[in-house]
């Protein structure tokens, strides 16, 4: 009778309809009373006419009433509500916390399964998911439910990986962050911070400071420690139930060991903070929190979590009535917008959610986001080039969207700077943008007169052979293939006539007899003319190229003949920017042409006036992104064939074993579907065998060959032009901080950002061969910045000393014992009489003698030191080679670079190589001592890190 009334009351809470007692009755509506259940859990805190705290009591007893048959459902429901409904986390804690109070095993079986579901994300690589479960385990402490000193427990066990040796950075900083969106903590001052340069989004730090996100969260935590710890956001209804929930018994957390660091674990990158407002820029309403205050994290933290959800819920944000709303969401939305490397979503759905907004909200976040692009175009000079970008495409599809309605003549201003300024450089690439949204006449309409020259050109192909009777070279040739393509000949006809020597309109023949089908001049005349005959649309285009495509590779066999290629296409459709990157993206799909082509083409002497045009980086972002699927995919593949290679190897040794379910047992792999890429699947019986795996390993080497080769052009191509402007500046003796320079190297901090994955694999090579110590330190400080992103680039310091043993005396043990020792206390004294900074790492010395003494006759000593600020990874890299690891790291010096490659022939002694190659470089004597230092990265990110006595 009672159980019924609770059930009563909470329907007329939510206005159920009162057949759910009749269905609950009869007993055959299980799925029903399962679903009502759903979706009143679900609906928990919704706008109801009553309180969050009588419809929490309500729910909570509907539950326990029906838990005993429906409890793993309900357990299921409510890990999955913390987990995909951060924005509820208060709610759904006071719910579970008085359930716990009605039902112990309950909340003991609840806090199994969140535990369970934290170390599966933190398993999974499911950061964000892990990061919202463990602050939903915190405010079960708040609900009684979990006992605080076993949750103080789990936060020391997630910061000790903040003292683990040769980890990546990410690694340590995202459980430093994790924890302390709980609790402060003093990590933050030993971690590097070199990469956060690169990260910012404006250069400068007026009018608001670019923040480092830990570093931003740390001096948020401080102030709310300095305010007593209180603040106005997050909402606290299990206050009101705390005479209930103080008295319930809690639940001790379980021991959880966050996962060991491999090399599949995929970690956030780090970011800047993005500001665009303060409390000027608010002029009424509510005040903006401070930069600093607690509540402007919660409340974008909020926000970014529904951000991919409807407007409508953007507009319903719980908060509204506390903070300025629209000033709020739209700084969080250009923040995930202008996020490095790159945004999480599709740029095209951000522009989509503030047009929603501006629909439901037609007062207010019109005006707000006009005010915001007249703030960001003020401080465009102090903007990162990819942000500028995501700004020009943002702005561009806005406009589209209202009629390209805006106030141009308040920007006239640009008109009188340098072109290279960024000012008149986003209205053109704006407009251009807009171009392709409309069409050409609508944007000469749409801005002043005086706005002319930064219009773009009409789109329309320039083809220069269109005067029959010109002089060129190649009009004759011209001529003759628009009359065949026009009469639908074959690519065999066209050939023949390409293959025939270039003649003149008087007949004469232009070339010598020797010169074959890649003469420039027919490559030029057979592009341009197919492509203007084809200039009607990208269809038109697409199917000329489809057709000639074997006339288009055999033009292009040579590097040369690719280039041309490019040229013509350039030439012909210099005015159309978008139909120039399209066909180059159809040329790559078709493998016409080699992304290192495009890369030389784009860094080539006739393309310098095109260089600081938007199109151009994406012509380039488009080429790396091609090469890189394509080494994805066929690793994929590799990886496929491998594991089928495996299992036919394992079921034909099942089969072996097996008398009677030989044939079953050899019909399981043929139902296997795996694909390759994408593409047609590949059947068990084509018999995968070693030589075909072998055939696609090699295949891999010679993309991942030329994947490298790509990025060397690229980088050196930046390396080449910054250099010649670094050493023409420092010649005519002028600032060479010049907006093309910024520009460029922008552009060369874009390319290692967006492309982060595939440089991280050949950055021992560029360093290597490129980034080198001998480089102007403003290129080289690019590089170290991308370095510091995934992991930690050290300078150690590795001190020889050599002494001379005779063999006789070496073999006996006794005396190698005694020298071992004395060295030992040597060094040791010798080190910390040197200075403070530096720390003795204690290498396996009696271990290390016999493998250095033996292949060089004297006795060679090696003690590793390293800086006091940083962690202990070198020597264990260093005794690594001895210790059967695979030693991945790079030692590099001035005058000799031993890669990785080269230690692969000594097995398992690559130490002894190491030592025997710098001692044979500097020409270390006997008896001689003194200090080298050496840079070394990529230190043993692939090994398991073994524990080494100090």
């Amino acid at each position: 009778m009672s159980r019924r009334r609770i059930h009563d009351s909470y329907e007329d809470l939510y206005g159920a309809d009162r057949g759910y007692k009749k269905r609950r009755r009869g007993g055959s509506e299980s799925n029903d009373l399962e679903d009502r259940l759903e979706s009143l859990v679900l609906k928990v805190g919704e706008n109801t006419t009553s309180t969050i705290e009588s419809n929490l009591e309500g729910l909570a007893s509907v539950l326990d009433g029906d838990i005993q048959n429906f409890k793993k459902k309900v357990l299921k429901l409510l890990v999955e509500c913390a987990v995909n409904m951060p924005e509820k986390c208060t709610i759904y804690s006071t719910l579970v916390g008085l359930l716990n109070a009605k039902n112990y095993n309950f909340g003991g079986e609840f806090v199994e399964n969140i535990v369970r579901s934290f170390k599966d994300s933190l398993k999974n690589n499911s950061w964000n998911e892990a990061r919202v479960v463990l602050r939903f385990i915190g405010d079960l402490v708040n609900c009684h439910v979990v006992s605080a000193s076993s949750f103080v427990q789990l936060m020391g066990s997630l910061l000790d990986v903040t003292k683990e040796d040769g980890v990546p950075n990410v690694r340590k900083d995202w459980y430093c962050y994790a924890v302390m969106s709980c609790l402060p903590w003093v990590y933050l001052n030993k971690r590097p911070k070199k990469h956060v340069n690169m990260l910012r989004i404006w250069s400068t730090d007026v009018p608001h400071p670019q923040e480092e996100y830990l570093e931003c969260l740390w001096n948020q935590i401080k102030k709310l420690k300095h305010d007593s710890w209180t603040e106005t956001i997050i909402p606290r209804p299990y206050l009101t139930f705390d005479n209930v929930l103080c008295e319930a018994l809690q639940h001790n957390l379980p021991p959880i060991v966050p996962p060991p660091h491999h090399n599949a674990c995929v970690y956030p990158m780090p970011w800047v903070v993005y500001r665009m407002f303060d409390y000027t820029d608010v002029t009424d309403g509510h005040i903006m929190p401070g930069a600093h205050s607690i509540e402007r994290f919660l409340v974008e933290e909020h926000l970014q979590q529904i951000i991919d959800m409807s407007a409508t819920n953007l507009m319903n944000f719980v908060h509204k009535n506390k903070v300025p709303l629209e000033y709020c969401i739209v700084e969080v939305i250009f923040s995930l917008m202008f996020h490095q490397p790159k945004p999480k979503y599709l740029e095209v759905m951000f522009g989509s959610v503030f047009i929603e907004l501006s629909k439901l909200s037609t007062n207010t976040m019109p005006l707000v986001l006009a005010q915001t692009t007249e703030i960001l175009y003020s401080r465009i000079e102090s903007m990162h080039v990819c942000a500028f970008d995501r700004f020009v495409s943002w702005f561009a599809y806005h406009l589209s969207n209202f009629k390209f309605s805006w106030s141009w003549q308040e920007w006239a201003d640009c008109l009188a700077l340098d072109p290279e300024h960024p000012k008149p450089k986003f209205v053109r690439e704006v407009l251009q943008k807009a171009m392709r949204l409309s069409f050409y006449e609508r944007m000469r309409d749409i801005v002043p007169p005086d706005f002319e020259p930064l219009l773009p050109e009409k789109p329309e192909p320039k083809f220069k052979y269109a005067i029959e009777k010109s002089l060129l070279p190649g009009q004759f040739l011209s001529n003759t293939l628009l009359t065949k393509i026009r009469n639908k000949t074959t690519p065999e006809d066209i050939l023949e006539i390409l293959k025939e020597p270039l003649m003149s309109e008087n007949g004469e023949i232009m070339e010598p007899a020797d010169i074959c089908i890649s003469n420039p001049t027919k490559i030029d005349a057979f592009v341009q003319t197919l492509l203007y005959i084809a200039s009607k649309s990208f269809s038109h285009a697409f199917a000329a190229i489809t057709k000639f495509i074997s006339v288009f590779k055999a033009l292009g066999e040579t590097d040369d003949g690719q280039l041309q290629i490019l040229r013509s296409t350039f030439d012909l459709w210099s005015a159309d920017q978008q139909m120039l990157t399209v066909l180059i993206d159809k040329m790559l799909k078709t493998q016409i042409i080699e992304c290192s082509s495009v890369a030389n083409w784009i860094f080539s002497k006739e393309m310098i006036p095109e260089f600081t045009k938007l199109y151009i980086w994406e012509i380039l972002s488009l080429t790396i992104n091609k090469m890189s699927r394509h080494v994805d995919r066929l690793t994929r593949e590799l990886n496929e064939a491998r594991e089928k290679l495996r299992t036919t190897a394992a079921t034909s040794n099942s089969s072996d074993d097996s008398d009677g379910d030989t044939e079953k047992t050899e019909a399981k792999p043929r139902q296997s579907t795996t694909t390759f890429g994408g593409q047609v699947p590949m059947d068990v019986d084509d018999n995968v065998t070693e030589e075909m795996v072998e055939r696609m390993e090699e295949k891999l080497e010679m993309a991942q060959a030329d994947q490298k080769n790509l990025f060397l052009i690229v980088f050196q191509r930046f390396i080449m032009i910054l250099s010649e402007h670094l050493v023409k500046c420092d010649t005519d003796d002028r600032p060479f901080d010049t907006y093309w320079y910024k520009y460029t190297v922008g552009r060369l901090q874009q390319v290692f950002l967006a492309h982060h994955e595939q440089v991280q694999k050949y950055s021992s090579t560029l360093e290597g061969l490129l980034f080198t110590q001998d480089l102007d330190i403003h290129i080289l400080e690019v590089f170290h910045q991308f370095l510091a992103l995934q992991k930690e680039s050290f300078i150690i310091t590795i001190t020889f000393t050599t002494f001379y043993v005779q063999s006789f005396l070496y073999n006996k043990f006794l005396t190698k014992n005694i020298i071992c020792i004395m060295i030992d206390i040597f060094l040791t004294i010798l080190l910390w009489v040197v200075g403070p900074k530096l720390v003795f790492y204690r290498c396996s010395l009696f271990h290390l003698l016999p493998r250095l003494c033996k292949p060089l006759g004297f006795l060679r000593i090696i003690t590793v030191t390293i800086l006091l600020n940083h962690t202990l990874p070198f020597g264990d890299c260093f005794v690594a080679g001895y210790m059967n690891i695979p030693p991945y790291f790079n030692v590099r010096c001035t005058s000799a670079t031993i890669e990785p490659t080269y230690l692969a022939p000594y097995g398992k002694e690559p130490l002894k190589y190491v030592c025997y190659n710098l001692i044979r470089l500097h020409k270390i004597t006997p008896g001689s001592f003194f200090l080298l230092t050496y840079s070394v990265t990529d230190l043993s990110h692939k090994c398991e890190y073994p524990s080494l006595m100090l």
